[in-house]
């Protein structure tokens, strides 16, 4: 069962879809990608996994602030996880550290 945090972003979500699946399905079959952040992805005209994966986690997240500004740093991890095929929490510690700095630097 997922599990939903405060930010929106599913946890839990078993990962056994192929990269053939995943790039035809919704982006809620991506590890970390809920319904509610697929709602937003598409609302900003992101509507698959290459358009995620071209766009690149930090210009979606910045389309996704311009729609709810309470997106959270959680949900940048959740987007870079998303494109690498991983849990948000397996992501390496200087790529954490690398979009932390960027969401300070652009949080609103």
């Amino acid at each position: 069962m997922d599990k939903m945090n405060t930010c929106g972003i599913h946890n839990e979500k078993p990962i056994t879809n192929t990269f053939k699946e995943v790039t035809m399905a919704q982006l809620s079959n991506l590890p970390n990608i809920g319904k509610e952040v697929e709602r937003q992805l598409n609302e900003v005209g992101i509507e698959n996994y290459e358009q995620l994966k071209s766009l690149g986690a930090e210009a979606a997240w910045l389309k996704i602030q311009e729609i709810d500004e309470s997106a959270c740093i959680h949900r940048l991890y959740a987007l870079e996880g998303a494109i690498l095929g991983i849990k948000k929490n397996l992501l390496p510690n200087e790529r954490k550290s690398e979009l932390k700095g960027f969401y300070n630097w652009n949080k609103k």
